[in-house]
């Protein structure tokens, strides 16, 4: 064994606690969204003393104070500090640049980032499972999480969803705004909460559509969003109970961020293509991936947080049932992507010109 270098061991030390420092940070992040901490801090005119603030929140000004202190020096908050003759706590005002808010506490922004701290300890609580998963190779559904888990998901994907979908994406697919606004047969697979194919249903009201999800969890929130919603032109259903047409009699098959996550995704595109009309459409939304874990963790800054929620979630959801494929959430490349999507018997395969800090947009044809 070679010596070792005392500099080096310094970095790689603090290294690892920076992970540490994430983790923590991560909880506090939780906190600040489910105790109304940043919602009340965006709605105030001026910074707050953490008096303020917890009066405010109606919590107790202590623990409020930690929590601020650590959110400001992780820089997720912002503090002006005034210093008295006599430090007192009052010296720390705190407050959220107009930044802050869009990622923290305005749910309508696309910025908005809550989700995945929203269901993180549904999330880490999975790690009680993993040393099992890692013996049998069996993981475990998106329902293992619970219905929070579900509400994540739901405010992880839908501010974005609801901003960008109609006007950004939409128009980017040949034909298919005239073909939903003349009345078109549509299928969401992996709908979870709904967003999307309710987004879709309330602009193109004479199209039918049909959200797909084995998540009884997702289907329960799709069921109560569609009752708010008033249309009749959406309907959710388990695959389990009804599997999806293969009479080629759909227009329109949507996939939000879902075939990597599914035990058999080679079988689940050869059912989008029985499903599909010869001249209908395909948009599959998915990872941003490389081909290779070298190109992943070259060109990805996030790619330790991607492999990470892969062996929590993802790929635990893709290996859920004995043989499932395990694409994991950076396993599922555009050239992976489009040499499945042939072998399913499709032809037509094109990378969308939509702007995504996380995912791929893809039209797919027969």
């Amino acid at each position: 064994m070679s010596a070792i270098d005392p500099d080096k061991l310094k970095m790689f030390s603090f290294l690892l606690f920076t992970k540490l420092e994430g983790a923590v940070t991560s909880g506090m992040v939780h906190l600040g969204d489910q105790l109304g901490l940043y919602s009340a801090l965006a709605q105030s005119k001026t910074p707050m003393t953490t008096s303020q603030l917890a009066h405010a929140t109606q919590l107790n000004e202590r623990w409020v104070r930690e929590w601020a202190y650590n959110q400001a020096s992780a820089r997720l908050i912002s503090v002006n500090n005034t210093p008295s003759k006599i430090p007192a706590i009052d010296d720390d005002q705190f407050f959220l640049s107009p930044e802050q808010i869009a990622v923290l506490a305005d749910s309508h922004s696309p910025a908005f980032g809550m989700g995945m701290f929203h269901r993180l300890p549904q999330t880490m609580a999975a790690l009680n499972k993993m040393p099992e998963s890692f013996r049998t190779g069996i993981g475990h559904d998106y329902d293992s999480h619970g219905p929070e888990g579900a509400v994540g998901i739901e405010r992880s994907f839908e501010p974005w969803t609801n901003a960008n979908l109609i006007d950004a994406v939409l128009p980017t697919i040949t034909g298919i705004h005239q073909t939903l606004t003349n009345g078109a047969v549509v299928a969401d697979i992996g709908c979870g909460a709904g967003s999307a194919i309710l987004l879709m249903g309330k602009h193109f009201p004479k199209s039918s559509f049909v959200g797909y999800d084995i998540s009884e969890y997702a289907l329960t929130r799709a069921a109560e969003k569609l009752a708010s919603s008033g249309l009749s032109n959406v309907s959710f259903i388990n695959p389990r109970n009804q599997p999806l047409p293969s009479d080629n009699s759909v227009d329109f098959i949507t996939t939000f961020d879902c075939i990597h996550d599914m035990t058999h995704p080679a079988e689940m595109m050869h059912a989008i293509r029985k499903a599909i009309k010869p001249n209908g459409t395909w948009l599959l939304v998915d990872i941003k991936a490389h081909d290779t874990f070298a190109l992943n963790a070259q060109k990805n800054p996030m790619a330790p947080l991607m492999y990470g929620i892969s062996v929590l979630s993802c790929m635990s959801s893709a290996m859920s049932s004995p043989g499932g494929a395990g694409l994991g959430t950076l396993g599922f490349s555009a050239n992976t992507a489009e040499a499945m999507a042939k072998e399913a018997g499709f032809s037509h395969f094109t990378r969308l010109d939509v702007d995504h800090s996380i995912n791929a947009f893809y039209e797919i044809r027969p």
